[in-house]
């Protein structure tokens, strides 16, 4: 009755891979969404990871990656962590169980982290934002929070400049190595 079967997250050391010995990669996750506009809007101050309550419809359509967290934001609502804002698509095959798309969802985090971020999101000029929504290596829907500062103009036009400033020395020294 022992077959030899691998477990979901195992990983095969010998074989299909290139010679030359075992290479340990690094944590495996395929990343769901990514809110970019935070980077550009914000200073990023902390983030922290932390897990999401989720409907089985929820789930599935994160797979095919029906995420946008274009207008989302967290807020602290009875000592919990909440999502708003986060538009999850319906699921195709969900039939009558669909999900509401636009539904709050709970943020699951560790008591010593909430007291850190929402007593300092309580602070002036902070915010949560999430950051990226991925799945972990097994399988566990995870979101990047972070504790942002918002930033003003000129501070986004001098990340601009000096993004711009680098991009062409980056080429500058592409052509010279040519």
């Amino acid at each position: 009755m022992a077959k030899n079967k691998k477990s979901k997250g195992s990983v095969s050391k010998s074989g299909g891979g290139k010679a030359g010995g075992n290479k340990k990669s690094g944590p495996e996750f395929t990343i769901v969404a990514e809110n970019r506009k935070a980077r550009h809007r914000y200073e990023i101050l902390d983030q922290v990871e932390c897990g999401l309550m989720l409907m089985g419809s929820e789930v599935k359509a994160m797979r095919e990656g029906k995420l946008s967290l274009d207008e989302a934001y967290i807020r602290v609502n009875n000592n919990e962590l909440w999502l708003i804002g986060c538009d999850i698509s319906h699921y195709r095959n969900a039939g009558m169980w669909n999900h509401d798309p636009r539904r709050p969802r709970k943020l699951l985090v560790h008591s010593r982290e909430f007291d850190a971020f929402a007593g300092k999101a309580q602070e002036r000029g902070l915010t949560l934002v999430p950051l990226r929504v991925f799945f972990n290596e097994r399988g566990i829907a995870k979101c990047v929070m972070g504790l942002v500062k918002g930033k003003k103009l000129h501070d986004k036009r001098a990340a601009m400049k000096k993004r711009d400033s680098d991009r062409g020395l980056q080429q500058a020294m592409r052509i010279r190595k040519r």
